[in-house]
């Protein structure tokens, strides 16, 4: 946890005077944190792996692209359109993958949000200095605030803060994706 201060060793299988639902809590929301931390860790692995892969094979399919246009000869005709029509269609799979990279991405900067707004929660909930300040409140939500960069998380906190509950949030964010009014993914 960041700048937190240290949990009560006291706990609900052994509790003692210094027992607490907050302890419990603070607890609980670390191994959210660590658990969303330790998935990312490993799909960054894996996706970094995925991508050099790739990056290679682009590289591989356009060297046979152009290895095709250079069949001069008019007896490979044959040969040379059906080395040009599949190296598209390892291109269009490859960028169908890339898509899906995006999407990885998306995630990963979701779930970075989640850690991060976790563990300043658990941080505040743990202080008890700042626990009942309401502006302290309003500053760990507007540090939430700041780190979110896709307009869609902007949108479900506002929704949130102003009274929705998940659900209304989520079919609010829904809406305006399926209206076309928030971008669902940047291709390029």
């Amino acid at each position: 946890m960041q700048g937190s201060k240290e949990i009560s060793v006291s706990s609900s299988a052994s509790p003692d005077l210094d027992w607490s639902q907050v302890a419990e809590t603070v607890r609980m929301l670390n191994l959210a944190v660590a658990q969303i931390a330790m998935a990312m860790h490993e799909g960054e692995d894996s996706v970094g792996s995925l991508t050099k892969s790739f990056t290679g094979m682009v590289g591989n399919v356009d060297e046979i692209a152009q290895a095709a246009v250079g069949i001069d000869d008019g007896s490979h005709d044959l040969v040379k359109s059906n080395i040009l029509a599949r190296c598209a269609e390892v291109q269009g799979g490859i960028q169908q993958s890339i898509i899906a990279f995006q999407f990885y991405d998306r995630l990963s900067q979701r779930l970075d949000h989640v850690r991060f707004a976790l563990d300043s929660l658990s941080s505040l909930v743990s202080d008890k200095s700042r626990l009942f300040n309401p502006d302290q409140w309003n500053q760990l939500q507007q540090t939430i605030r700041s780190r979110y960069t896709m307009r869609e998380e902007q949108e479900m906190f506002e929704a949130l803060l102003e009274g929705a509950d998940v659900d209304e949030a989520l079919e609010i964010v829904r809406s305006r994706l399926n209206q076309g009014d928030i971008d669902d993914i940047e291709l390029f």
